[in-house]
């Protein structure tokens, strides 16, 4: 077991993924055309300790607060959307590992740098076996799982005297089937493949009820008296996630604005872009609407990190309002990179300007069931309202 004793501040982890950017940048290109992250990236990303963020500190890792994710994913944002979603994915079923018996997280955390992937939709069957569940099933959208080592999964455990109920268990990569479906417009490099288990037998220590998931509660000892487990799954899973949407927005203020000043404006008097009061207005509102994607994201942040130093207890309407301003961030920042992309003219569509993956990559994340803005919008008017969630992902 490594201990972690020099954990990096906020400003040192957010200082060291500023340093790589600029490199990151250079592979996006590629990750988009090979719909996968390059090795190099993900190497880099390990240096940095990225991917120790989530991991409790007595395996080496160093419990950084959700303010600090949505920091470093905006940083890593910028330089590719891709490389910054998959980061944001690995440190939530790290997040949720630490919720599995301690010995559990000795076998999986005995690498330092583990990678962990994961879904929480239930497209898989389990049934009972000796020792555990055997599972039968498939699951998408799986973001980083070529390099990756476990991945979280959910399955509808049936039995024969209990109503159906989903689980959460870790399955080492190795006893998965790798099915290469990402076909996509958008988010292309985060390789978010299909995986397949048949017949995959997992031991009981290593499943958890969902439900009990959701509610957070653990059966971990030793991260009982942790901060960072004193919040439930999906206000965690929000802060983690938003960080990539605020780095795109960023990224497509930057690519356009280093265009701008070599545009002008075809079968128009302009010969610079930079001189129409058209160009003022539009470069004004998608900043505007960045600004209010940041602000959400870091209310939403405050949030998260507030009640886990407190240790007070999550109301429901706290619980919607975390999803709700993640689908806040996820509108605002489309909204600011589709006034930049429309600005861009027809000179952006061509795959060496940035900014049509930066859109593209918005558009595929603004679809995701559980970052939808009206899904969450939605949810958080219904409570308001006196209406109880219909949904357990709250």
């Amino acid at each position: 077991m490594l201990l972690a004793t020099n954990v990096p501040s906020h400003d040192e982890l957010l200082d060291r993924v500023t340093q790589l950017v600029p490199q990151l940048r250079k592979n996006a290109a590629w990750s988009d055309e090979h719909r996968s992250l390059p090795d190099e990236s993900i190497d880099a990303l390990a240096e940095a300790g990225v991917f120790r963020m989530r991991t409790p500190r007595r395996y080496g890792g160093y419990e950084s607060d959700t303010r600090t994710l949505v920091d470093v994913a905006a940083e890593l944002g910028r330089a590719d959307g891709s490389l910054s979603w998959v980061a944001s994915v690995y440190w939530i079923p790290t997040w949720m590992t630490g919720l599995f018996p301690d010995h559990v997280q000795d076998e999986v955390f005995a690498e330092p740098d583990v990678r962990i992937c994961g879904t929480l939709s239930p497209s898989a069957m389990a049934a009972p076996a000796p020792g555990g569940i055997v599972v039968n099933g498939r699951w998408g959208f799986i973001s980083g799982a070529r390099h990756s080592g476990w991945q979280e999964i959910v399955a509808v455990l049936i039995t024969p005297d209990q109503e159906p109920m989903p689980v959460m268990a870790l399955v080492p990569m190795s006893d998965l089937q790798v099915v290469d479906d990402w076909q996509t417009s958008g988010l292309r490099g985060t390789g978010s493949v299909s995986t397949i288990a048949q017949d995959v037998f997992v031991p009981q220590d290593r499943v958890l009820p969902l439900p009990a998931v959701l509610q957070g509660q653990s059966a971990s000892q030793r991260n009982a008296d942790s901060p960072m487990y004193r919040a439930p799954l999906l206000p965690v899973a929000s802060a983690s996630s938003v960080g990539t949407l605020l780095g795109l927005a960023r990224a497509a203020r930057e690519a356009f604005l280093e265009r701008l000043p070599e545009r002008k404006i075809t079968y128009t008097d302009y010969q610079s872009q930079a001189e129409a009061p058209l160009t003022h207005l539009q470069v004004a509102d998608a900043t505007m609407r960045l600004d209010e994607a940041e602000f959400h994201a870091h209310r939403l942040a405050a949030l998260v990190d507030g009640k886990c130093a407190n240790g007070s207890s999550w109301t429901i309407e706290e619980r919607c309002r975390a999803r709700a301003d993640m689908g806040a961030v996820v509108a605002r920042a489309k909204e600011s990179v589709d006034i930049l992309s429309t600005a861009s003219g027809g000179s952006s569509i061509y795959d060496g300007v940035p900014i049509q993956r930066i859109q593209r990559d918005v558009h595929a994340a603004h679809l995701h069931a559980l970052m939808h803005p009206d899904t969450n919008a939605e949810l958080y008017g219904r409570v308001l309202c006196g209406q109880e969630p219909n949904t357990l992902y709250v």
